[in-house]
């Protein structure tokens, strides 16, 4: 099976190319990556071309036009060009861990889609950690106790303890908590059934829920992918979110038009 990992970026350079390097140490290699581009400006395009000369990643980069904040669209259209069989949706401020694919390979099963899970990092210790010449995960994970104590994570066990599958990652209805979409796998047949992520939802703000919501009315069900799928989640400052509440209140209209 081949996986596409489809990778959520927006000028943030600096980022992107930890995450990439990240990618680069899987234990896992069957994976293509596209670079989903919500209209970054032409220095992105040059960075991953310069990447993709002296990396063996299969690396495509898909950009559209800068029109704001339309995430849902360019996943989309990322989407439409992957030849993988499973989607594995992450954020390019998402540096994963050796056994990223790996470990969401594991938890791939039909009929269940995978919402994954993350590690917070502080201002601080992002602006540390982008200073190195080179993302390092055995440097990162012999400070791992010492970044916790200090606040520089706000995680320690999930990262050091991976545990496997079983009923007991299944959801049994539909919740809000947890679902995000920097880190959330599928097979592409069920992506394309829901029809993709919701483009009319623009803005910051719960088109992974949609998704989310959508998968599971479809009958398909949700596991958690914690203790197993930790990515470490950059520092950022927090994106504008006057539409989150408007893309909140449609998820629970369909919420609502379910249950009755």
């Amino acid at each position: 099976m081949k996986i596409s990992v489809i990778v959520a970026t927006y000028n943030r350079i600096d980022a992107l190319d930890f995450v990439l390097q990240s990618l680069e140490t899987q234990t896992d290699s069957n994976f293509e990556i596209l670079i989903a581009d919500d209209g970054s400006k032409p220095d992105t395009k040059d960075f991953i071309d310069s990447f993709k000369l002296k990396s063996k990643l299969q690396i495509k980069h898909v950009w559209h036009e800068d029109l704001g904040f339309r995430l849902a669209l360019i996943r989309n259209l990322a989407s439409a060009e992957a030849s993988g069989e499973y989607f594995i949706f992450l954020d390019g401020d998402c540096v994963v861990q050796p056994d990223f694919v790996a470990q969401h390979r594991k938890l791939a099963k039909k009929g269940y889609f995978t919402t994954g899970s993350r590690v917070l990092l502080n201002e601080a210790l992002t602006k540390d950690i982008l200073s190195w010449s080179r993302w390092d995960f055995k440097k990162f994970i012999s400070h791992l106790l010492s970044y916790r104590l200090s606040g520089g994570i706000n995680k320690y066990w999930p990262i050091k303890i991976k545990l496997g599958d079983g009923t007991w990652r299944d959801y049994k209805k539909f919740v809000w908590r947890r679902i995000k979409g920097c880190n959330l796998a599928c097979w592409k047949a069920d992506a394309l059934a829901i029809g993709g992520f919701d483009e009319t939802m623009t803005g910051w703000g719960h088109e992974d829920a949609d998704f989310v919501f959508r998968l599971q009315n479809r009958g398909l069900i949700r596991k958690s992918g914690s203790w197993s799928t930790e990515v470490l989640h950059l520092y950022h400052r927090i994106n504008d979110q006057s539409n989150a509440a408007e893309n909140a209140r449609r998820v629970r209209e369909k919420i609502l038009a379910k249950a009755q």
